[in-house]
């Protein structure tokens, strides 16, 4: 893999790296912040797809640093890489759940974008975790979903 197509890949992963670490921090807030009649699913529901965001994060962040590059941090530098919309703090469970699920369709967006750069230089290991990733996503969305229906 040449420098440039590398460094494309890294860039993709740096963005999954700072999308994700924004849903997880809209993902807590929910868990905190949730109450009504679907208090107790929701609640748990939040706080296990927080922790296993958490995990999956040190993943992505640990395959850039594989390819040679640093990992991106700080809460300023990763809010102003995602941009993502932040959800009020007195939303209703809905509004929670809603936000939640397209918080998770930008960050398979993401995980899209990096996957099939990924695939395009060879780069299978990038690519291998993109679609691990994506899964987990889709069936995250899949569920909250779900809950509205």
């Amino acid at each position: 893999m040449s420098d440039n197509t590398q460094q494309d890949v890294v860039n993709a992963l740096r963005q999954v790296v700072a999308d994700s670490y924004a849903l997880l921090g809209q993902t807590h807030l929910c868990h905190w912040n949730v109450r009504g009649p679907g208090f107790f699913a929701l609640h748990v529901a939040f706080e296990e797809q927080y922790t296993e965001l958490f995990t999956a994060i040190d993943e992505v962040a640990e395959r850039i640093r594989a390819l040679g590059s640093l990992a991106p941090g700080g809460l300023g530098n990763l809010a102003k890489m995602s941009g993502m919309p932040e959800l009020k703090e007195d939303a209703n469970e809905k509004e929670m759940v809603q936000h939640l699920s397209e918080a998770n369709r930008k960050v398979v967006e993401s995980l899209t974008s990096a996957r099939d750069l990924a695939g395009e230089v060879g780069d299978s290991q990038s690519e291998d975790l993109c679609i691990a990733r994506i899964q987990v996503h889709e069936k995250t969305i899949w569920m909250l979903n779900s809950y509205l229906a």
